[in-house]
């Protein structure tokens, strides 16, 4: 009787060491998705930034400036 429960102890750490090295990797993971999820949040915001630039540059009308100096 003891060796079984010896047995089912032995088990139960085994289980237990794996589970703990499962969340370690798996919060490494998530840990590194998350500063790319960052890095990718903070390129989107700057493209965002430029295209509004660009928007703004491109909604002048040719009209509006002033003819050449040859003119």
């Amino acid at each position: 009787m003891a060796d079984a429960l010896e047995e089912r102890l032995n088990e139960l750490e085994v289980r237990l060491a794996f589970v703990d090295d499962t969340m370690a990797t798996l919060n490494a993971t998530v840990s590194r998705h998350d500063r790319v999820l960052n890095d990718m949040r903070l390129a989107l915001e700057r493209l965002r930034v430029e295209l509004s630039g660009v928007r703004t540059a491109l909604q002048q009308d040719a009209r509006d400036e002033p003819p050449p100096p040859h003119y």
